[in-house]
């Protein structure tokens, strides 16, 4: 059988969705299924139980669902010893990303990568933290992008930022002509927040007990664009990261405040799964994100400097 199938029924069985599957592998959901239907053919047993939702593998088909991972990953193996026999920089590199990273700069990224190596394929996914772990996991993405980032028996951390924290406010609240904020001044104010199960809300829940601060919680959302725009419409402050608000301050529609916190930061991290064999694609993209983020910390050098 083509690499192609046992790649395509290795993601059917992880992702338990033949839409997704062929979402991910850039197909139309009827040749995923035809091509499923084949596999089955040939082999003379049925892999998935057609009669659960989601589906399910049959007894027969985990076995062969074990087979079709250890031939993907020796064929990851195969292309890597071939880049280095060839020199080139060719396949394709998956990225699982949070939403606020990708959506802030990871469109400049993917022109950049494409440009360097018109021979590579990047795929970038944007999700919920607890997904991107699920789908470096599962091998359904080679690296994640997320905030916060944890190690764990199966998962290897690349420290990537630390991006400083400021207080988001509307250009109407009376804070918005203050340069900066010290933790006391918070008590008491009306906040938008991040659902309770993230790991930024964690964060932040910490320091407000560490500072001894109660505030008042408004609102609450999964994503910093829905926060963001919950502060401009007045429902609260929020707690954000500074490089995410650039276009609202350019815009007039929020005002960033410094926060006299030292070591409020959110780190974001690049995960992936021990003992990852990289092909020169995702090689070659680890190499834009880390010296993208040198530049940066240059760039807010000499304008600190020229302060």
């Amino acid at each position: 059988m083509l690499f192609q199938n046992i790649r395509l029924l290795r993601d059917i069985a992880q992702l338990r969705s033949v839409s997704r599957a062929a979402a991910a592998s850039g197909i139309s959901q009827s040749a995923a299924s035809q091509q499923m239907q084949e596999m089955e053919r040939r082999l003379g047993i049925a892999l998935f139980d057609r009669g659960t939702r989601p589906l399910t593998l049959t007894p027969a088909g985990k076995l062969f669902h074990s087979l079709c991972r250890d031939v993907a990953r020796r064929e990851e193996k195969f292309q890597i010893d071939l880049e280095k026999l060839t020199g080139a920089v060719e396949g394709s590199v998956r990225v699982a990303s949070i939403y606020s990273v990708g959506l802030s700069e990871m469109s400049q990224i993917q022109e950049q990568f494409t440009a360097n190596f018109p021979s590579a394929q990047l795929h970038v996914d944007y999700m919920r933290p607890e997904k991107v772990y699920e789908a470096v996991l599962d091998d359904q993405a080679d690296l994640g992008l997320v905030s916060y980032p944890e190690r764990s028996r199966d998962l290897a951390v690349i420290r990537w930022r630390e991006e400083e924290m400021a207080v988001a406010a509307p250009p109407s609240h009376p804070f918005a002509k203050r340069r900066a904020l010290k933790p006391a001044d918070l008590g008491g104010e009306q906040f938008v927040g991040f659902d309770e199960e993230l790991p930024i809300r964690r964060a932040q829940d910490r320091f407000f007990k560490e500072q001894g601060i109660e505030i008042r919680l408004h609102a609450q959302f999964d994503n910093i664009q829905m926060i963001k725009e919950a502060v401009v419409q007045g429902l609260g402050l929020a707690i954000l990261p500074a490089r995410i608000m650039e276009d609202e301050i350019e815009q007039g529609r929020l005002v960033a405040i410094r926060l006299d916190a030292p070591g409020l930061v959110r780190p974001v991290g690049i995960v992936h799964r021990k003992h990852k064999r990289f092909n020169r694609a995702a090689k070659s993209f680890l190499a834009i994100l880390q010296e993208k983020h040198v530049s940066q910390r240059r760039r807010v050098r000499r304008e600190t400097q020229g302060k």
